[in-house]
């Protein structure tokens, strides 16, 4: 199957976004930090990136939230199962 076919890449670039510190981090942006923080202590990347623009932290929350709890026809774990794949395919860590 073609989407399954690994691809390497030649070159890899890296978008530099600023972002706000959890120590650092103040008001609402505070609370949601608070509110992502994994079972090990941080936030990842992927939701700290969002830090300069709150609303699109939101949306990206809201998005994942649904995605994972959205339909009742697919269970957590194969969502998850679901996920892994993806992300395996995609060569993503998240």
């Amino acid at each position: 199957m073609l989407f399954l076919q690994k691809h390497e890449p030649k070159e890899i670039f890296m978008a530099w976004i600023p972002m706000i510190p959890e120590e650092e981090a103040e008001g609402e942006l505070k609370e949601w930090y608070d509110k992502l923080r994994d079972p090990w202590g941080g936030v990842d990347d992927i939701m700290r990136i969002h830090s300069i623009s709150l609303p699109t932290m939101k949306g990206h929350f809201e998005l994942y939230r649904s995605a994972m709890t959205g339909s009742p026809d697919l269970s957590r774990k194969e969502r998850e199962m679901i996920a892994i794949v993806v992300s395996s395919i995609n060569q993503c860590h998240y």
